[in-house]
Order: C-alpha cells, then sequence, then structure tokens
C-alpha cells in the first residue's frame, strides 16, 4: 500500500543519497511489511517495530539505508535513516528531529574503551517524526528490545530513565529523554549532517577503526545474551 502524499509534504517523502527510499529492496520490504494494513498508522508501526529489533551495533554513519537494511543491524543514525526510508517509501512523510546527547546514555552498552575515547557531547542523535493524523510524531528506537531487556536485567539502564520502547502511534516516544544535552531541531534531510559527522571521527587507519568498531560490538552481543 502506498498512501498519498500532499504538495507542502514533497520534501518529506524525497530520497536522498543515504535515505534512498526508492531503492527497489527499501520499496519491496516497506510493501512486505505494511501489505496488510488498513491506515498510515499500522504501517508507520509495522515499520516501527521492525527497525527497532534490527540489532544495536554502532558503525559508520555514512550509510544508505539499503546498506543497512541488507547488514540487518544499526544504531541510532543507521536505523533512524532506514525507518525514514521505509516510511517515505510508501508515502508517509517522515523528517529526522536531532538532538545532543551525553554519552552516558551508552555506557554499558558499549565497550568502555571506546566510549572513553568518545567526547562527552553525541552531537548527532536522531529520532523519527512521522507525520500521522495530521501532526509531527517522534518516535525513537534507540534500543531494540534484547538490549533494552539486558540493559534493564543488569541495572545498565533503569526503568526510572527509560520505563519503555514501544510506540503506540499516536503519542511521542522520545526514550532518550534523560540524556538530553540540546534539543538542535529538525529537518528533512541528513546527507549534509552525515558528512559532519564523519568529520569527527578519530582520525586512524580505517582497519583499526573497524577493529575498535568490532571489538565493541562483540561486547553489546554478549550482553544481549544476559537476559
Amino acid at each position: 500500500m502506498k498512501f498519498q502524499v500532499s504538495t507542502e509534504m514533497q520534501d518529506f517523502v524525497n530520497s536522498t543519497e543515504f535515505c534512498d527510499c526508492n531503492n527497489e529492496e527499501i520499496r519491496r520490504k516497506a510493501a512486505d511489511l505494511t501489505k496488510d494494513v488498513s491506515s498510515p498508522k499500522e504501517a508507520a508501526l509495522k515499520i516501527f517495530h521492525y527497525v527497532r529489533d534490527l540489532p544495536f551495533a554502532i558503525g559508520r554513519a555514512d550509510k544508505k539505508a539499503s546498506k543497512t537494511l541488507k547488514e540487518h543491524k544499526g544504531f541510532c543514525i543507521t536505523k533512524t535513516n532506514l525507518q525514514i526510508a521505509l516510511l517515505r517509501a510508501i508515502g508517509i512523510p517522515a523528517r529526522y528531529h536531532q538532538v545532543v546527547l551525553h554519552k552516558k546514555i551508552l555506557k554499558g552498552i558499549i565497550d568502555d574503551s571506546i566510549l572513553k575515547k568518545m567526547e562527552e557531547k553525541i552531537w548527532y542523535h536522531p529520532w523519527c517524526e512521522c507525520y500521522l493524523s495530521g501532526k509531527w510524531i517522534a518516535c525513537d528506537l534507540f534500543l531494540d528490545k534484547d538490549t533494552y531487556n539486558a540493559a534493564i536485567k543488569n541495572d545498565i539502564i533503569s526503568k526510572e530513565e527509560m520505563p519503555a520502547i514501544d510506540w503506540d502511534g499516536e503519542t511521542d516516544q522520545k526514550h532518550t529523554t534523560p540524556w538530553i544535552l540540546e534539543d538542535v531541531g529538525t529537518h528533512s534531510s541528513y546527507d549534509e549532517v552525515c558528512k559532519e559527522v564523519i568529520k569527527t571521527y578519530p582520525k586512524m587507519p580505517r582497519f583499526l577503526f573497524n577493529l575498535a568498531i568490532n571489538k565493541s560490538n562483540r561486547y553489546t552481543e554478549k550482553l544481549r545474551k544476559k537476559v
């Protein structure tokens, strides 16, 4: 099912270099996920739950949505980008809402040696906002269900800090709120921001960067098993 889009919402359904919602695999996956739905809300919920529960794994930000779909894993930037691409592929307007987070949100989620090298501020954390029932609604998918449950069980994150990671398709879901340092606002494309993110990466050979990322993701994978 593909929904009709008004002219004023066109910027929020456009394909971009990284949000390649016109990619054949993206369109096929979006159609498959939403084949039995009868409303944009139902479609947005199907896409939310699918992308949310792709395993949390840090990596490079300059990744097309179609590549994240193929890899079947990602982190806040790449998963939000995939979520938005899938929504746009079926005609649901979607945009990026950028906030700055304190890196403490990742303590215990990623390897501590990686966390120590990071700046205190994670200056680009996006969540998706989709346009449903005449309004923009936030639907953050920072952690997948297994990582979240393990983090709660092992006292890495408290229920007071992050009570739930679900979304009802009607109200804002911003479960990173306790760690927000600054609200930057919204934009229809993250392509230019992504290039700025890459400039902040450590100046090291790509293979060393990949070794560090793989080490951290193995740590996170072990955490997921501690449920």
